[in-house]
């Protein structure tokens, strides 16, 4: 893609509510890639996830140094997130022409974003719960929590959004009694491989472009840094209702 000067300020754009929210990566970059600079869908997609995997590795090693990763969770997640990401590549791969591809992915995309919004607004009545539930076994054994990470994997792959929102409400209720730094760190450590993988497999299809994503790097990395900074300078619940309309206008715009 030829360098336009809208995508590193896209890139910032969504950076900020990244650092601000730790939310909204792909549900944000995705809808803003294609409505807003005519990006193919499934490339849109493709691109995003290498782009989600690069920036969070960032977050997974200060995490890791902090010791605020749950592995043995991370791994329940991942036993159904990644085969289930493998087996959705596989899928797409068949699905040999382009028009294809961005056929199978718009609509999966605008219900990821519609249920994503839906966590996104419920996120206090989630923490409240999880709050009650604290000291005691999750809402959802070990089981279902590999089962909501192959159905976060199939989300991933084939849109690009869910794995930040919807897999904290997962670790939220699954594991009440985690401290929220280590739901965050455990979920960035799950989101990485998953978006890593997912990209490689968009890779293969040739959906992934490189010179858009340098460009949304050069924007987002100083646009994290600057939402680190300003968190809890906006009211949450403002933030959460501002985030959540936004999706459920790009989720809506999606599927029809």
């Amino acid at each position: 893609m030829e360098f336009n000067i809208l995508l590193p300020l896209a890139g910032f754009g969504v950076g900020v509510i990244v650092g601000m929210t730790g939310v909204g990566g792909g549900a944000l970059m995705t809808p803003a890639l294609i409505f807003g600079l005519g990006v193919t869908p499934v490339v849109a997609v493709g691109t995003d996830l290498i782009f989600a995997g690069l920036t969070k590795s960032i977050g997974v090693y200060a995490h890791r140094v902090a010791g605020n990763i749950d592995w043995p969770a991370m791994r329940l997640l991942a036993y159904g997130s990644i085969p289930a990401t493998m087996i959705s590549i596989v899928i797409l791969n068949r699905l040999s022409s382009l028009d294809g591809l961005n056929a199978a992915v718009l609509p999966v995309l605008g219900g990821a974003l519609l249920l994503t919004a839906l966590v996104v607004a419920l996120r206090g009545r989630i923490a409240a719960i999880a709050a009650r539930s604290a000291g005691r076994a999750g809402l959802i054994g070990p089981g279902w929590i590999v089962f909501s990470g192959a159905l976060l994997g199939c989300l991933v792959t084939l849109s690009s959004v869910g794995a930040g929102a919807l897999g904290v409400a997962v670790l939220m209720i699954g594991r009440p009694s985690m401290e929220a730094k280590r739901i965050v760190g455990t979920n960035l450590a799950h989101a990485l491989p998953l978006a890593l993988i997912a990209g490689a497999g968009h890779w293969t299809l040739g959906t992934v472009d490189f010179g858009l994503l340098g460009a949304l790097l050069i924007g987002s990395l100083p646009g994290i840094y600057l939402g680190s900074s300003l968190t809890g300078r906006v009211p949450e619940p403002v933030l959460r209702a501002a985030l959540a309309t936004v999706l459920v206008a790009a989720g809506l715009m999606c599927i029809f």
